[in-house]
């Protein structure tokens, strides 16, 4: 942690290679030296490999800051706000809302993890306004993390790590994972709100 190591050309360094852009390409070069350059790979097969590896990457690179941008902007134009002060005045269920928010979120742009903190920053505009007890909030933390997991598909990184690994077309994804993505969400939900319902 910041503060508790004193600074040094040591420290500074071992910061600059821990840098989590700079790891990876550290990483990616001694992966074409070691698996390429030493297993006697020429330029043009070192070329084409290195294309076949980081193009798939590159796009679920693109997809998922895509994903970050749009939860950024949601957060910054005050939806939170304004969904906490609608919610202040009618008798809609919070566990719900937290739910579907994070669903749309989900849906829209791909991320579970951007779904997450997206749903759960626009639920803890709502939670100051009213009297929960600590596990009716970890029920809310529960359906946020149900509403992530639904309905994976095109723009979700994820869905193509299994499209790839399984050598399956998209519509066979399409009607496994993201149908199995989706029910394990909507029974993860159903199960919490019966939970809730005897707190």
């Amino acid at each position: 942690r910041e503060g508790l190591i004193a600074s040094s050309v040591f420290v500074d360094i071992a910061a600059f290679i821990g840098h989590p852009f700079v790891s990876l390409l550290l990483a990616t070069f001694l992966a074409l030296y070691f698996l390429g350059v030493k297993k006697g790979l020429g330029k043009e097969a070192l070329f084409k490999l290195s294309n076949d590896s980081l193009a798939p990457a590159g796009s679920i690179i693109l997809i998922t800051g895509a994903g970050g941008v749009l939860k950024t902007v949601m957060i910054n134009t005050g939806i939170g706000d304004i969904i906490a002060q609608g919610m202040l005045n009618t008798s809609f269920s919070v566990l719900l809302l937290a739910y579907l928010v994070t669903v749309l979120v989900r849906i829209m742009q791909g991320s579970a993890t951007v779904a997450m903190l997206t749903g759960a920053g626009i639920v803890a505009a709502v939670l100051p306004g009213m009297d929960l007890n600590m596990l009716e909030k970890t029920f809310i933390m529960m359906a946020i993390a149900s509403g992530s997991i639904v309905m994976s598909h095109v723009n979700d990184s994820g869905f193509w790590l299994v499209n790839r690994i399984l050598g399956q077309s998209v519509q066979q994804t399409l009607r496994s994972w993201t149908i199995q993505s989706s029910l394990i969400s909507v029974t993860s939900f159903i199960l919490v709100l019966i939970a809730y319902q005897f707190v």
